[in-house]
């Protein structure tokens, strides 16, 4: 959600402050700003896109090479001027910016209030600005031990850049639940709630963990837990670069994103499916493999297209290793009081590793005993740090909001699981697993010659780029497609849209259906194919408008639909990964079409960090 950036050293601030926070637009937000130290201190802030505040700063006074900026994303208080960050304190000794939801912020002000402080936001952050002032004016105590007495009593989560105006030489940067990167430079540091700012600077960071305060001045950094022990630092190297976060030639991120899927499922198999060896090495389960092979139950718990991707895995664990698997959204199992006996495997999925709901039912899952395993695409995040292990994605850098090479890279890595314990446990035959390890390593090329048909795919979202209402329709391992196909329509298109299993269509659906709504059914060859083909029969039945994802070749279906695609042949579990990409371009294309800012829908975000 809301994206932080900071910097202290000595270059002019207010170019690394724009220029990291438009790497962070991708975040989604409706406000920005900036403050800068120097001789004095100038705050910059306004409702609108981090250009509104360039024009906005253009001409006024900026030197200074103490600052930090922030992109909000309104949690509490509508989206204007006055509620955007940074937020100055009632006296104007401590500007601050802040990620998270103070959740105790209303008690915290009427006690403010109370002795007389004065407020201009409806912000729980200027409750903190305030809180903080008012320790330190107060307590003769200096601007970091007020900011970690103020934290002592918040009750929530917050990731935090603090500037005193009084204590010019520094920043102090703290986090509970939302994360803060710290980028170290020669004689300078750079702040970011994810490293995509700092890339171009440094590629050595320190990853904050909760409870961590940094107190940074240009020479030296000191890292303290919030009771003020002393804590060493650890330094990580990046592993990428600068170019994977620019279009590199695309109109948007997404479709760039939707076109690295070869290479991102290829870089994610890479040094662990051998299709000469006939092997599949999953390192990061090493230590729990024997857990994992003995397991009774798996519960699969993410949000959004990770939740998608985790249908598709119980798929997979229940056919090829078989063992029963439940999937759960991870902001209804942490509230439901969920039965986790302790020899459960529970699997989190996550593209950022920061997703707060799934970090809250890891917890949970943790503190009942159960064995806690993380498929996430970041390193370094706080999901890998928390769970006992796990298996990194390498899909790069995701910039879109709207997941793409992210949800095929956990499919990926469900499926090597799926396959490595059913070969473990004796499931697979020698000849079925280099049957599949063959094609599984087949599927980036397979995928890139769906790539070649996106011409094809614009012309069709032509057709289809004012429809009201869409239904996708799939079954078994396509269920699952279906519903992310939807989701991929009505969040960045605004499209109305629903996946459901086909089976399921005559239990509601089938009502809606008429010559004006598009029903998209992935309706590859597989042992549910006859039904599927009577599925379209019964749209079709209604005047329904079939779209069509087929095999190649299938002359059946083309018959029947009015429109196919058709995308290479391939076992069915590992259809998933094929199926998925012509919707994305659909997506994609109908969103372009209808003028949606495709990378930026409005109100989403890419990392959801607070509930």
């Amino acid at each position: 959600m809301c994206g932080i950036v900071g910097y202290i050293g000595d270059r002019e601030a207010l170019p690394v402050l724009i220029n990291g926070l438009k790497r962070l637009e991708y975040r989604g937000y409706d406000s920005a700003g900036v403050a800068i130290m120097g001789e004095g201190t100038n705050v910059y802030k306004c409702k609108g896109k981090v250009s509104d505040l360039e024009k906005h700063i253009d001409g006024r006074e900026h030197s200074g090479s103490i600052g930090i900026g922030h992109t909000r994303w309104a949690t509490h208080g509508e989206p204007n001027d006055v509620n955007a960050h940074p937020h100055v304190s009632y006296h104007g000794k401590f500007i601050i910016i802040h990620n998270g939801i103070i959740e105790n912020y209303a008690r915290l002000r009427d006690k403010l209030i109370e002795r007389g402080v004065k407020f201009k936001s409806e912000t729980d952050t200027e409750v903190l600005a305030n809180l903080i002032e008012h320790i330190y004016e107060n307590g003769s105590v200096d601007a970091e031990l007020a900011v970690r007495l103020a934290l002592s009593k918040v009750i929530g989560a917050y990731g935090i850049v603090v500037m005193c105006t009084e204590e010019k030489d520094k920043l102090i940067a703290a986090r509970k639940g939302s994360p803060l990167v710290v980028g170290v430079g020669n004689e300078e540091y750079f702040l970011a709630s994810d490293a995509t700012p700092i890339v171009e600077y440094t590629k050595s960071v320190i990853y904050l963990n909760d409870g961590d305060v940094a107190i940074i001045k240009k020479e030296q950094l000191n890292l303290k837990t919030q009771r003020s022990d002393e804590t060493g630092p650890t330094v990580q190297k990046l592993s990428f670069d600068i170019g994977e976060i620019d279009k590199g030639g695309y109109e948007h991120f997404m479709l760039k994103e939707i076109f690295e899927q070869p290479q991102s499922i290829e870089d994610t198999f890479r040094g662990r499916v051998s299709s000469e060896e006939s092997e599949i090495r999953l390192g990061g389960l090493y230590d729990v493999l024997p857990r994992l092979i003995e397991a009774k139950r798996i519960i699969i718990i993410g949000c959004g297209t990770s939740w998608h991707a985790g249908l598709v895995g119980e798929y997979l664990f229940e056919d090829i290793a078989r063992v029963s698997v439940e999937v759960e959204y991870a902001s209804e199992f942490r509230y439901r009081n969920p039965i986790i006996e302790k020899d459960d495997i529970i699997i989190a999925i996550s593209q950022s590793g920061e997703t707060a709901d799934t970090l809250a039912a890891i917890r949970q899952a943790k503190e009942k005993g159960a064995i806690v395993l993380g498929i996430c695409n970041v390193v370094g995040s706080s999901i890998p740090r928390e769970t006992h292990a796990g298996v990194y994605t390498h899909a790069g850098p995701e910039i879109g909001v709207a997941s793409t090479k992210a949800f095929t890279c956990q499919v990926t890595v469900l499926a090597m699981m799926a396959i490595l314990i059913g070969r473990k446990k004796g499931l697979i035959s020698d000849n079925k697993y280099r049957s599949l390890i063959k094609e599984f390593t087949e599927i980036p090329e397979k995928i890139k010659k769906i790539l070649t048909l996106s011409e094809d795919i614009k012309k069709l979202a032509k057709l289809y780029q004012n429809a009201n209402n869409a239904l996708y329709l799939g079954r078994g391992y396509l269920f699952p497609v279906a519903l992310e196909g939807a989701l991929k329509l009505k969040e960045i298109s605004y499209i109305h849209a629903e996946g459901y299993p086909a089976a399921e269509m005559k239990h509601g659906p089938i009502a809606l259906i008429d010559n004006k709504m598009p029903v998209v059914i992935i309706a590859t060859k597989d042992s549910s194919y006859e039904k599927i083909v009577s599925n379209i029969q019964e749209v079709k039945a209604r005047s329904g408008i079939v779209i069509a994802v087929v095999t190649e070749g299938d002359t059946v279906i083309r018959k029947m639909a009015d429109h196919v695609i058709e995308i290479p042949e391939t076992t069915n579990i590992f259809a998933a990964l094929l199926s998925v990409v012509p919707l994305q371009l659909f997506s994609y294309y109908i969103a372009v079409m209808r003028g949606c800012n495709v990378d930026q829908p409005r109100n989403l975000a890419k990392s959801v960090t607070v509930e």
